[in-house]
């Protein structure tokens, strides 16, 4: 490692070295080309509607174990497929395939999955318009489509 430059014109060398060196760095990377919004299904935003492609049981990771009922939503502002948890006993009842659903993040660290749930970053909150919790606690009925 050289010595840093400290003449009176200095200070271009110093910050052409110090733009070169950052890019060794996954987090600037990710940062300053924008990766994280690019790869993002929902693009930035918090919340997407989607249709029900088929219900599926991911086991949890150890040491836990249990079958945790999720669904495949494709996304209609770009088509594109996520799995979105479903919370609550029972919520899996109350979603059909074919069904619109709304879908928002689990909120676990850095926009990734939450718990022992692998690869799962989104949960549904919503089935046809109507709030998944206030369905399964039975304060609604779902409605016909």
């Amino acid at each position: 490692m050289g010595k840093k430059s400290r003449g009176l014109f200095a200070g271009n060398k110093l910050k052409r070295k110090r733009m070169k060196d950052r890019w060794h760095s996954r987090k600037f990377i990710k940062r300053a080309l924008n990766l994280v919004k690019k790869s993002d299904p929902l693009e930035g935003s918090s919340q997407a509607k989607g249709i029900v492609l088929e219900k599926k049981q991911l086991e949890a990771k150890q040491p836990n174990s249990g079958l945790r009922k999720c669904v495949v939503v494709q996304l209609l502002k770009n088509g594109r497929k996520v799995t979105a948890f479903t919370p609550r006993n029972n919520a899996i009842k109350f979603i059909d395939e074919h069904d619109e659903v709304l879908i928002e993040a689990i909120g676990g660290a850095m926009n990734r999955s939450k718990g022992d749930i692998p690869s799962v970053r989104w949960q549904v909150i919503k089935v046809n318009d109507q709030s998944l919790d206030a369905l399964v606690r039975g304060k609604i009925e779902k409605g016909r489509r």
